[in-house]
């Protein structure tokens, strides 16, 4: 009985971090050019959207970076739409942008990322970098618009961050609610969250109990993560990145009562049914500077931020190709 009550848990731990492929190990190959171009304008827009505190108690602050968000992707031909709502008494938007396929039956997958900034946080890894990285996605893959096997939906959310996380002002909620209703064949979203800080030092990266005993120490990975509904997803997305990027990753589901599996805007997807993973530096358990005031564009690993750009870009042009 003992020798059970040992081995069950051990069982589960490691059928939830269990993903396909092995992590990237050894040198990092040298950027190529377009990963250093994409370098310096991630620096660019992350300085634009995140070098000041961000939210509806700045809203000045945050219609600069909502109205940034919006002319880049103008910019870059795409039409811009946009989902106002009322929160706290002040107008907010989502910001959406539409890689449109060829067939209009097409499958969906949602690639999302927060805008705003917690409390007094310029918000610089949180969530400047999965912002910029949103804008980088569209310029990378602007070229399947009309041809593509999917249709991909570039959404900035607004409000992910306290107080409206997990209410019903949440900017992602009030999006995912609005797709679901649509009956879209919606398979899988991915939420973009705090993907700039990498450290090669031991004893960087740090996990709540019992997900320290199957990590690394070294927070020089980018990590996919979701709740035990989206198991499948979450695999299926390490195994595949993990086949075209030459980065150090980890994954795997958790029960989203454990800290950190739901800490995004991937929570809302799963609250009307649809597959999702966070890709993270894993901020809470690697960032010294996490939801404080030195959250500043300066502390930011922009070379390590388009490598795992263009990996993400090389695994959604995989699915819209095949």
């Amino acid at each position: 009985m003992i020798a059970v009550l040992l081995v069950l848990p051990i069982g589960f731990l490691l059928w939830m971090t269990s993903v396909p492929g092995s992590s990237w190990t050894g040198p990092l190959p040298a950027l190529d050019a377009a990963q250093v171009q994409s370098a310096a304008r991630l620096r660019e827009d992350v300085i634009a959207i995140a070098s000041e505190p961000h939210n509806v108690a700045h809203p000045a602050a945050l219609e600069r970076a909502a109205t940034h968000l919006e002319g880049r992707l103008r910019a870059l031909g795409y039409p811009v739409l946009s989902q106002p709502f009322q929160a706290r008494g002040r107008q907010v938007r989502n910001i959406e942008a539409v890689v449109e396929p060829a067939a209009a039956n097409a499958e969906t997958l949602v690639v999302g990322a927060h805008y705003d900034s917690y409390g007094e946080s310029p918000g610089a890894n949180d969530n400047g970098s999965g912002a910029a990285a949103l804008l980088e996605l569209a310029r990378l893959l602007a070229d399947l618009r009309g041809r593509a096997a999917i249709r991909v939906r570039f959404v900035l959310f607004v409000n992910e961050e306290p107080p409206f996380f997990k209410t019903e002002q949440m900017g992602s909620l009030v999006y995912a609610r609005r797709l679901s209703r649509s009956g879209e064949n919606v398979t899988g979203m991915l939420s973009l969250e705090t993907l700039g800080y990498y450290s090669d030092a031991p004893g960087s990266q740090h996990y709540p109990f019992p997900l320290n005993l199957r990590y690394p120490d070294t927070g020089n990975f980018v990590a996919f993560a979701g709740t035990l509904s989206s198991r499948g997803f979450v695999r299926r997305t390490v195994g595949e990145f993990r086949m075209v990027a030459p980065f150090p990753s980890e994954g795997g589901a958790a029960p989203g009562f454990l800290q950190g599996i739901d800490w995004s805007d991937h929570w809302a997807f799963g609250q009307v049914g649809i597959p999702a993973a966070m890709v993270t530096d894993t901020a809470p358990f690697r960032y010294p500077y996490y939801h404080g005031v030195a959250d500043t564009p300066d502390k930011l690993d922009y070379p390590r931020l388009s490598r795992v750009v263009h990996g993400l870009a090389l695994l959604i042009r995989r699915r819209a190709t095949h």
